[in-house]
């Protein structure tokens, strides 16, 4: 070996995969129990789509707020690791409450803790996994991909065990995934580069200011509108055309198994194809995906095509959006831009499509909701393409 495949080599086994792997298995794993399957539960407690929607965008809106509070904490904590911990020990606590039936007050109150704790975890550990990753991001996905197997994995055992126990058992059924996600966090730390803090703030906000910035930020909001009717309602629109739970777990197994590959091999794609093309891309699957799920709802055969569509529409919108933000944020800034993109998209992004979808699925149904979230995809795709500035240039610190 020569001496710069021997550096590569020590640093590749420096990197903890296991642990950074095990982490994101848990978590995932969890969130494959909740995604699909909570707005069941929740209608099973005899809410009404309005009340489901309201509850269900408290996953959303938390992420408003959530990561930018605790990484702000984070940031000034001597030992920021043990806020990992803590997040992990209230999302734990909080899940508990949903083990006894309650009212709709009862739920309101403790969504709003464990979406709180939940969501302010996973920026953290993607700040944690980075700092292993220095000169070597292109081994994110092959960690990542971890995430995906627990979520289907997850996913399709639960589908066959609601079916069989009711989907009020999904709390007890969920707990001890959350338990794993609780040890999984005492296993790991920060690297250390990720020890060293910087205010970076007056060079952050100049990057922020750039017009092909605002586009994507706005492109990605209207990526996760556009979700809110398949995050919210997907498990029940299917439930209306006479899917059970058990189909509903296998169509999220093909969409997810396709979001697996894409992770795997994300690397060599992105090589061959701009970020910027990828982006765009999902964006326009997107509007096609909502299309066909309108439209074609009794089909086995185009719903699971839809579901295959997953793989740009989520992974693929992903994976370039994380190369993105590492052009656009280099450096420490990418904390920084990762708050930004998680709040913008997924937070403000996320409680508007659960919002939105529950107005339209009340007064439309379930189909005007899916059309409507293509709309809103198109319009993404339109900005995105259009809309957006020359390539990004750097900006002095100076």
């Amino acid at each position: 070996m020569t001496g710069l495949s021997l550096l590569w080599h020590a640093r590749a086994m420096s990197i903890p995969v296991a642990r950074l792997s095990s982490f994101y298995f848990a978590y995932y794993a969890a969130l494959g129990g909740f995604s699909p399957y909570w707005s069941l539960y929740l209608h099973k407690l005899g809410q009404d789509a309005t009340a489901i929607s309201i509850l269900m965008s408290l996953w959303y809106a938390t992420r408003v707020v959530a990561p930018s509070l605790w990484g702000y904490a984070v940031a000034r904590s001597p030992r920021p690791i043990r806020w990992l911990h803590l997040g992990c020990a209230l999302t734990f606590a909080s899940f508990l409450a949903f083990v006894r039936p309650l009212d709709f007050a009862g739920l309101f109150a403790a969504m709003c803790v464990f979406c709180f704790a939940y969501n302010a975890v996973m920026p953290q550990f993607e700040a944690l996994t980075l700092s292993h990753l220095t000169g070597q991001s292109e081994r994110y996905g092959s960690i990542r991909m971890w995430g995906s197997i627990g979520f289907i994995a997850v996913v399709g055992v639960l589908g066959v065990l609601l079916d069989r126990f009711g989907a009020d058992r999904l709390p007890l059924l969920m707990l001890p995934l959350f338990a794993g996600l609780l040890a999984t966090s005492f296993v790991n730390d920060y690297g250390g580069e990720q020890r060293r803090r910087e205010n970076a703030d007056a060079s952050f906000y100049a990057y922020l200011k750039r017009r092909e910035v605002a586009a994507f930020l706005v492109s990605a909001l209207l990526m996760q509108i556009s979700f809110g009717s398949f995050y919210t309602f997907f498990a029940i629109y299917l439930g209306e055309h006479g899917y059970g739970a058990g189909a509903v777990g296998a169509f999220w197994t093909i969409g997810v198994g396709f979001e697996i590959a894409v992770f795997f091999f994300g690397a060599p794609l992105l090589t061959r194809w701009d970020a910027r093309h990828v982006v765009a891309a999902a964006l326009v699957c997107a509007c096609l995906r909502w299309l066909v799920t309108a439209l074609f709802p009794d089909s086995v055969a185009l719903i699971a095509f839809a579901q295959m569509l997953h793989a740009i529409t989520f992974a693929g919108f992903f994976a370039g959006s994380m190369q993105l933000l590492a052009e656009f944020f280099p450096g420490r800034m990418n904390g920084h831009g990762q708050g930004v993109f998680y709040g913008f998209s997924s937070g403000i992004g996320g409680v508007s499509g659960a919002l939105l979808s529950g107005l339209i699925w009340k007064h439309g149904g379930g189909q005007a909701a899916f059309l409507a979230g293509a709309g809103v995809a198109a319009l993404g795709a339109a900005i995105w393409i259009f809309a957006r500035g020359p390539r990004a240039q750097a900006v002095s610190n100076g």
